[in-house]
């Protein structure tokens, strides 16, 4: 066995086995008796994105458990998630907590301790923000479903830092200390972790010091579908939401040099429409779109760019089901979903030379013709089915029975 300098942790990581296992008897009883009683922990709910995608899925699974939130605005939420009893923390009593809710950060681990989860059987957290630092009863299994620990804290602490306002660059290093501390106590308290990548899963080794085993999030792989090969075009695609990390700028770039067709989907208003400003004439911005304009693009495009470095990336899966490959970069979510030279491209080099450069092997290689039954096929793979089935896996390794 290897020399592990971090021994102390790892010893918290194997009581917490320890726990989970003596907890396997009396979770049984409570899932083959009555309907057990299942608490839900989500960061925020004020809008439906990928995080939101999954807690549809595990409300599918859990019809009867109760959502606990520290802000809710039920106007951007599904009738699914509204469906359930929500009830949010002290967090969304603070002034314009529902727009302002990240700058309450340094409130959200109180918040979370307050909850009273007296009499729930089994406890999930699905975690980006703070969610899984809720103290379970101590019969309940608390399974966390982690799509990110938090990078403005971790990974890209100063990035976020140094893209800040004054007043927040000048409280970050004071706050984000003690926030890490109770992020790595917190982490101690789960019974089992699961991250929605094999990317996430090292962060979450590297920063909690704890073993996930990974369960990619769900996709509605069957909302998309290829076309004949004559109805598609020459066009690329970038789509998403227009954020610094996912990249934008590269694509734009590298096809202004290439002066190939570009369409840009995907918002915020300002953000679109600043980028187009300055853009060539072969790059079009649609802004946000209706579903069908997006999964027309999607099966109609030569292939999807996606030059970010992403947790998971939800995009690529969905183009994949549309029989379309994807030009991706080698680092993150897509070395879990894209396939080298099966389902796309994988390059090296996040630049613009280095994006410029993938294209012309694409097209070399001839990789647009890659077999679009085949790229469904591999999307299948990413569908609902089998994200409940790895967490149903997952609440049996705890000793609690899936339904």
């Amino acid at each position: 066995m290897k020399n592990n300098r971090f021994t102390p942790l790892r010893e918290q990581a194997d009581l917490s086995r320890g726990t989970a296992a003596a907890l396997s008897a009396p979770a049984r009883l409570h899932s083959t008796g009555s309907q057990p009683r299942v608490a839900i922990i989500h960061y925020w709910l004020v809008g439906m994105r990928g995080g939101e995608k999954v807690l549809e899925s595990l409300c599918r699974m859990y019809p009867q458990a109760d959502i606990f939130t520290h802000v809710y605005t039920p106007e951007t939420i599904s009738d699914l998630i509204n469906g359930h009893s929500v009830k949010t923390t002290s967090v969304s009593r603070l002034p314009m907590a529902a727009k302002m809710y990240q700058k309450y950060l340094p409130f959200m681990p109180r918040a979370l301790e307050e909850i009273d989860l007296t009499g729930y059987d089994l406890v999930i957290s699905s975690e980006a923000g703070p969610a899984k630092g809720v103290i379970a009863p101590p019969e309940a299994p608390h399974l966390c479903y982690c799509h990110s620990p938090m990078r403005y804290l971790w990974d890209q602490y100063h990035t976020y830092r140094n893209g800040a306002g004054l007043i927040t660059r000048t409280l970050m290093p004071h706050l984000a200390h003690g926030l890490r501390s109770w992020d790595v106590t917190s982490a101690a308290r789960v019974d089992g972790f699961v991250a929605n990548s094999n990317h996430v899963a090292a962060r979450i080794r590297k920063y909690w010091r704890r073993d996930a085993s990974v369960v990619h999030p769900p996709v509605a792989v069957e909302d998309f579908a290829p076309v004949p090969a004559s109805d598609r075009g020459d066009i690329y695609l970038w789509a998403g939401e227009l954020a610094a990390y996912k990249r934008p700028d590269i694509a734009i770039e590298a096809f202004r040099r290439l002066n190939k067709p570009l369409v840009v989907i995907g918002g915020p208003d300002k953000t679109w429409k600043k980028l187009a400003r300055s853009a060539p004439d072969n790059v079009t911005f649609l802004g946000k779109v209706p579903f069908p304009v997006l999964k027309d693009h999607m099966a109609r495009c030569k292939a999807l760019i996606f030059p970010g470095e992403e947790d998971f990336g939800i995009i690529p899966v969905e183009a994949m089901a549309s029989g379309r490959p994807v030009i991706a970069y080698g680092r993150g979510g897509a070395l879990d979903t894209v396939v080298d030279r099966q389902t796309g491209l994988l390059f090296q080099d996040c630049s613009v030379d280095g994006l410029v450069e993938a294209v012309k092997t694409f097209e070399a290689e001839k990789l647009d013709d890659l077999d679009p039954q085949a790229l469904t096929r591999h999307a299948a793979k990413f569908d609902e089915a089998a994200f409940q089935a790895g967490i149903a896996r997952n609440l049996s390794d705890l000793g609690f029975a899936p339904r």
